[in-house]
């Protein structure tokens, strides 16, 4: 059920409690050397959300759409920063935690995106932050569907829309495994 989300229902609000309970899970997930370098700056609708607006892209795949559709857009970020300057033990836990607070997200029946497309500097600016921020994940309640569709190694891997879903190719399994 977690899928990366380009639209979200504001009618559903989410509070600072939800984000803490998703950022909580990085009190315990693993850490490339155990360095525990990450940093979280917690966005909500009351905190200053709006700010994030135009300071980051969704869907590269499909400019046409110019994504999030009006009136979707999230309304609550986890700006992920590092107190070290990045190297693979730092991306690393970029990435595991990232997957465990979308998960933990999910969990709590909401949905997000990982938003590499960003402006880092703005970003620093806009929210006074200390340390870099490297990836920033969106949390809202999805206004979307997606479908996984299974291709092959070699195919296309753009995701695509039809229809009002959200289509992302996905490799089957006996093609990634060596």
């Amino acid at each position: 059920r977690n899928r990366s989300y380009r639209g979200y229902d504001k009618s559903c609000v989410v509070t600072m409690a939800q984000l803490r309970r998703i950022a909580e899970v990085c009190t315990k997930v693993p850490s490339g050397r155990n360095q525990q370098v990450l940093r979280f700056k917690l966005v909500t609708r009351d905190t200053g959300a709006d700010r994030m607006q135009g300071l980051y892209k969704l869907g590269g795949a499909l400019p046409e759409l110019h994504l999030p559709f009006p009136g979707t857009e999230p309304e609550a970020f986890i700006i992920i920063c590092s107190v070290k300057e990045p190297d693979r033990w730092v991306n690393m836990d970029i990435g595991i935690a990232a997957q465990s607070m979308l998960l933990k997200a999910v969990e709590l029946g909401l949905g997000g995106i990982c938003i590499g497309a960003f402006n880092p500097t703005a970003v620093t600016e806009a929210f006074s932050l200390t340390c870099q921020p490297q990836l920033v994940l969106a949390i809202g309640k999805p206004a979307e569907q997606i479908e996984l569709t299974t291709v092959h190694e070699g195919d296309d891997l753009k995701y695509y829309r039809g229809n009002g879903i959200h289509y992302v190719p996905k490799i089957a399994l006996d093609d990634l495994i060596l």
